[in-house]
């Protein structure tokens, strides 16, 4: 039986379930959260640092959905868009995972999630309008600055919280890799001054969503 290609239309309201069901609905990982060693061993310090640092991660997996659903309801081409939904699949379970531990630290995930996640699916989109090729360099350029917010993220970590520290290193990989697998596929470096514009919201959105 051959299958039916969604319209345009469909396609935006299958975007505005997705969006209702990514900020109120909570996110079921396909993948269990990788484990650290041992049990957690935070005093008070230390737990309320790591419980601020998975918000800002959790704030990072909304944008992520955003932005690759925004680049995928534009894409010319239908393997671009499903390259694009798997990597927002993949993105899913960071979210998942980010949310479960940010709860088990004792906090939540941060209250501007609406904001956050209109305001990537509008850049999402106009990557997506700006060319494939563009658009595969938007995601490898962003997965280059995710990996490198990671690595600070793995650095101000207490020691002594495993369990975070496995979360992210999993999820640095996941990034390197889609990052790489956009390069292998076309995507080409984008302007610095695009580049510097990228770096500079997300430091926006990273203070902010560290403190609500």
């Amino acid at each position: 039986m051959e299958q039916r290609q969604l319209s345009f239309t469909d396609r935006c309201l299958t975007e505005l379930d997705s969006a209702l069901r990514t900020l109120l609905a909570r996110p079921r990982a396909a993948r269990p959260a990788p484990a650290g060693s041992g049990p957690d061993k935070l005093d008070d310090i230390g737990r309320d640092l790591s419980r601020r640092l998975m918000r800002v991660n959790h704030a990072g997996e909304i944008a992520a959905q955003a932005l690759y659903r925004g680049q995928a309801l534009v894409a010319r081409d239908e393997q671009l868009r499903t390259r694009l939904l798997r990597a927002a699949d993949e993105e899913h379970d960071h979210l998942a995972w980010c949310r479960q531990r940010a709860e088990a630290l004792g906090g939540g995930v941060s209250k501007l999630a609406p904001l956050w996640y209109a305001g990537s699916f509008a850049i999402g989109i106009a990557a997506g309008l700006a060319g494939d090729k563009t658009s595969l360099g938007f995601l490898a350029e962003t997965e280059k600055q995710v990996a490198a917010h990671l690595d600070g993220h793995l650095q101000r970590l207490p020691a002594e919280d495993s369990q975070s520290r496995s979360i992210l290193l999993q999820m640095r990989n996941d990034e390197v890799r889609h990052g790489e697998s956009a390069i292998r596929h076309g995507g080409g470096p984008l302007p610095q001054p695009v580049r510097t514009l990228m770096r500079r919201v997300s430091s926006l959105m990273t203070g902010i969503s560290y403190r609500v």
